[in-house]
């Protein structure tokens, strides 16, 4: 085993605010600028989704790939982006990733444009593609955010800087479906990605202004077979999943993927181990109150991610709104994101994260219960009620979960800990799309020929399957009989409920493991040695 070296501390960042800019206020709003166009471009596309799927005939496989092709593309790349950060400067880092982002957005919006003058490639396939390279550049800016944050909210006041951050990103991140319908409401899904381009303008001018540099005293090289091997992983695991419903769960395809993907995540582990320079030091994980934040904020967001995804299908397909009225359905869950946060940031000095977080998961449960009840023609207050509830518990998740994981790893490691942060909730969210996404599939392909009744024998098999992916999306082809477009939207809606009740499920299994985790530091951690 190769013996490594140890890692200097960073530079003392002394007072609140002095490694990163004179305000320490000033520099949370600064880096949230740039993580909010991330956070929205993660919950806007899903009142987009419905556009995006008319306007570019994109079956479910690849709207499932516009979700997950991004959220895949920041968890592989956001350990490697931290560490980028840790070597090369927070800063720095951040501002790339800001302008990237932005300049990616706009390319997504001419995705229709790309694929006229290049040979082979689909708009849809345009798309996707430029949305993995948008989850890069996205992966840069999170992690060099709250590695920022940390340098100048030092000891007690992180939990105050991670209130306030929680409500930007829970804010911004409830806030996508209504931008998104404002902005789609005119049948224009590009206009979703141009929007980030003055955003992303005002974060960089704000980034120059107020941040000063800080990273790491001793550079390093960066663990490239680590991200090959971890890229390789994930990509395996999310591919199997979303393309098993076609496949077939035993089918000698998906079979060789879940191998791929064992070995590989194996080969990592044991690489981890012996690399000098691990991208992901193992040691980092001996802590168990990391490990378990982790796994918290990986199911957390799978059953998030997972279940709102199809949330876009259900109102504006199954309950007829249009974009603008789908995202005001969820202006409860806004309206509580902004007051939850900020609560759960006190409510974690005050009670600590046990107590916080597991009644945070319990009333997440609740509401994903309710979720699961509701009918075709729910109306704003049956469905508001979920979400002001659902605002609540996950607040508390969110915000503890991430003060757990930064607040618990050494200083000197603070950016590769903002990317297992973050890589554990993209992971989570990408997961959870596909995973429910094929067990909605499944539960549609099992209860159609029952709602279609003695119609169903009259249906060819390929029409029938043009019925069920239809189905995927809660609307049926036009000019079909009512009882056709009946069978099609209570085969969604059983879909969805199923969704939720395998959310509600691990919403109340994952509660238990808040029990073993602590609060986070209150003063910097000492060198650690790697390998």
């Amino acid at each position: 085993m190769a013996h490594a070296k140890a890692v200097d501390a960073p530079s003392s960042p002394g007072p609140a605010g002095a490694g990163t800019g004179g305000n320490p206020w000033l520099v949370l709003l600064a880096v949230s600028l740039g993580v909010i166009m991330v956070m929205l471009d993660g919950t806007v596309v899903g009142i987009a989704n419905p556009v995006i799927q008319t306007d570019l005939k994109a079956s479910l496989s690849d709207l499932q790939w516009v979700t997950s092709g991004y959220l895949l593309a920041l968890a592989v790349f956001l350990i490697t982006a931290g560490k980028l950060g840790d070597l090369f400067g927070h800063k720095r880092v951040f501002l790339i990733g800001v302008g990237g982002f932005a300049v990616s957005s706009v390319g997504i919006g001419f995705s229709a444009e790309l694929a006229d003058v290049v040979p082979g490639v689909t708009p849809i396939g345009a798309l996707i593609g430029l949305r993995v390279l948008q989850g890069l550049f996205g992966a840069l800016l999170q992690p060099a955010a709250l590695a920022l944050l940390r340098s100048a909210f030092p000891g007690p006041k992180l939990n105050q800087a991670m209130g306030a951050w929680g409500a930007i990103i829970g804010l911004s991140s409830a806030a996508g479906p209504i931008v998104g319908g404002l902005l789609v409401g005119g049948g224009n899904w590009e206009s979703v990605f141009f929007i980030n381009a003055p955003v992303g303008v005002i974060a960089l001018v704000m980034g120059i202004i107020l941040i000063k540099e800080n990273r790491a005293k001793s550079l390093a090289r960066i663990d490239w077979l680590g991200v090959v091997l971890l890229s390789g992983a994930m990509f395996s695991l999310v591919w199997m999943i979303i393309k098993a419903p076609d496949w077939g769960w035993g089918d000698s395809t998906t079979l060789t993927f879940l191998a791929v993907f064992v070995v590989l995540i194996g080969l990592f582990i044991f690489w981890q181990s012996r690399a000098s320079q691990p991208l992901v030091p193992l040691s980092l994980f001996a802590n168990p109150s990391i490990s378990i934040g982790t796994f918290l904020m990986m199911m957390v967001a799978f059953a998030m991610f997972g279940a709102m995804f199809f949330l876009g299908f259900f109102f504006q397909g199954v309950h007829g709104l249009e974009p603008l009225d789908a995202g005001l359905r969820m202006l409860p869950m806004s309206a509580g994101m902004i007051v939850a946060s900020p609560l759960a940031g006190m409510m974690l000095s005050r009670f600590g994260p046990k107590i916080t977080m597991a009644g945070g998961l319990l009333i997440t449960a609740f509401a994903m219960f309710l979720m699961s009840r509701l009918g075709i023609d729910a109306s704003f207050i049956e469905s508001g009620i979920p979400f002001v509830l659902l605002a609540f518990g996950l607040s508390p998740v969110f915000v503890g979960a991430t003060e757990i994981i930064v607040g618990n790893a050494p200083v000197e490691l603070s950016g590769v800990a903002g990317g297992v942060q973050q890589s554990a909730m993209q992971v989570g969210g990408a997961l959870g799309t596909a995973i429910l996404g094929a067990v909605m599939a499944s539960e549609i392909s099992s209860n159609m020929p029952g709602y279609l009744g003695p119609i169903a024998q009259q249906i060819p098999p390929e029409q029938m399957t043009a019925l069920e992916k239809a189905a995927a999306f809660g609307a049926a082809p036009p000019g079909l009989p009512e009882p056709v477009v009946s069978a099609v939207h209570n085969s969604f809606m059983d879909g969805m409920h199923l969704a939720f009740v395998v959310s509600t499920c691990i919403a109340v299994l994952t509660a238990a493991l808040t029990m073993f985790v602590r609060a986070g530091r209150k003063t910097e951690g000492a060198p650690v040695h790697m390998g």
